[in-house]
């Protein structure tokens, strides 16, 4: 496979074993890319380097200016950036009447600022070397419906409209953004989820192809927004088994409802 060979690849989110930046990388250098993978945690970004054979940088996304050094030092040690991935991200699962300014300031530091100043420093770079492709892991409540997910969802959905900016923007420079959404994906982040048999049997039954979302799933589509063959930009794609063709499933309880006892059409 080398759909992406001689391309650099810079993927953020990548310090946790096993979880969605981890697989993103691994598919990355079997297609042939440098990967240069960033987060926090330095022994992980090591292990995780040394199996894919690339590189690591350290970054913290809540500071524009760890952005900014970490995206200067991929190009200073490989030359450019052709492919960049955000896959962070923080599961706060908290009542919209419970979210404390503390959580808020959290959430909107990892998953807008953070983001945000990513993708204005690589419009920069990237306007300068030729262009490449910048790929944010969205999610699919940006556009679904989920209780207790208020600023979850609100962070995602903004920072989906700032890609789009982007790729409207930058696109003459030759540089395309697209987000790619999952649903609930089986990854260190969901495990407390994915223990619970009947969550996952009821999040199952909301899916059209009723299974689970892996992280594969989600690096396989990564993989073509990558590569030369996409033409595509301003996109969402929603790689979640088809939830977002669903009704919020108490909503649609309701509407079933309705439909029998006559109140509605069917």
């Amino acid at each position: 496979m080398s759909r992406l060979a001689g391309k650099v690849a810079s993927v953020v989110g990548a310090a946790g074993d096993g979880n969605m930046g981890q697989v993103i990388a691994e598919r990355f250098a079997k297609e042939g890319a440098t990967v240069v993978v960033s987060g926090r945690h330095e022994t992980a970004l090591k292990h995780c380097a040394e199996r894919i054979g690339g590189d690591w940088v350290l970054c913290d996304f809540t500071s524009k200016p760890s952005i900014d050094t970490m995206l200067d030092t991929v190009v200073e040690r490989h030359g450019r950036i052709d492919i960049a991935v955000n896959a962070t991200g923080w599961g706060l699962l908290t009542p919209f009447l419970d979210n404390t300014e503390e959580e808020l300031d959290r959430m909107v530091d990892l998953q807008f600022k953070g983001p945000f100043f990513w993708l204005q420093k690589l419009a920069a770079l990237m306007s300068a070397s030729g262009g490449g492709s910048i790929i944010q892991i969205s999610s699919a409540t940006a556009k679904i419906m989920l209780d207790n997910h208020a600023a979850y969802m609100g962070t995602k959905a903004g920072v989906d409209h700032v890609v789009r900016t982007v790729a409207n923007e930058f696109g003459e420079q030759g540089i395309r953004a697209n987000s790619i959404s999952p649903g609930l994906t089986a990854s260190p982040m969901t495990a407390a989820a994915m223990d619970s048999p009947s969550l996952v049997e009821t999040f199952r039954k909301c899916y059209p192809l009723s299974r689970i979302g892996t992280s594969e799933d989600i690096a396989a589509a990564a993989v073509f927004l990558a590569s030369d063959e996409c033409f595509m930009t301003g996109e969402n794609l929603q790689v979640n088994g088809g939830l977002c063709l669903r009704r919020n499933p108490r909503g649609q309880e309701l509407a079933e409802a309705a439909i029998a006892a006559g109140e509605a059409a069917p």
